[in-house]
């Protein structure tokens, strides 16, 4: 019986003392003892490049003439052109492509500058700029498709003539704004001939088909 108590003893002695090491352990420490977690599923990348074609017309004009295209640099301080470049003549009034907020109206550089983030393209959102243009709306103001942001300044450089530069990004990726341009609005078709309609037949022998 002495040596059955003696036992009893030294169980409750181990699980005693087995209790107080499990508590004393940190988190980290029972996750090591539990050997390595699961991995986590991929999450979302940090900066998404699509671009929906949402816009629903152009910055300026019905079809401007684009001077130059978008150059994505190849590093980040590379040379390129991060945007495109759209011929207007000066005092052209500059429209949001889409629904925005206001996110920038001033100047940098001497430059007017206006920036719209787009409603409705994630997080962060896509950002369109206009440059030079002398802005007619403020930071935070919300603007519709179509709405007049500024006017197109005069005496811009950057293109040696008269032009608007047009720019997307989404948080620091640059992006070609022309893909915000559907299809429809981005390719027109050659113009064509309507029929004439309540034109008058001339009869085969009539002077007309004489002539």
């Amino acid at each position: 019986m002495r040596a059955k108590r003696c036992v009893r003893t030294w169980l409750g002695l181990l699980l005693g003392m087995t209790v107080t090491v499990l508590g004393a352990l940190t988190p980290s420490a029972l996750a090591r003892a539990n050997g390595p977690a699961p991995p986590t599923p991929a999450g979302p990348p940090a900066s998404d490049t699509t671009v929906l074609p949402l816009a629903r017309l152009w910055p300026v004009g019905l079809r401007p003439s684009v001077l130059r295209g978008w150059d994505p640099p190849a590093t980040p301080y590379a040379r390129g052109h991060r945007g495109v470049d759209l011929a207007a003549p000066p005092g052209a009034p500059v429209r949001s492509v889409a629904a925005g907020r206001v996110s920038f109206a001033g100047r940098v550089a001497g430059r007017g500058v206006v920036a719209v983030e787009l409603a409705g393209t994630g997080t962060p959102p896509l950002r369109t700029t206009f440059t030079p243009v002398r802005a007619t709306v403020r930071q935070g103001d919300e603007v519709a498709a179509g709405e007049v942001l500024g006017t197109l300044e005069p005496g811009d450089a950057h293109c040696g003539t008269s032009c608007l530069h047009w720019g997307l990004r989404r948080d620091r990726t640059y992006l070609n704004p022309l893909s915000l341009l559907p299809p429809w609005l981005l390719h027109r078709g050659p113009s064509r001939l309507l029929p004439l309609t309540g034109a008058r037949r001339q009869p085969s022998g009539s002077p007309a088909h004489m002539r």
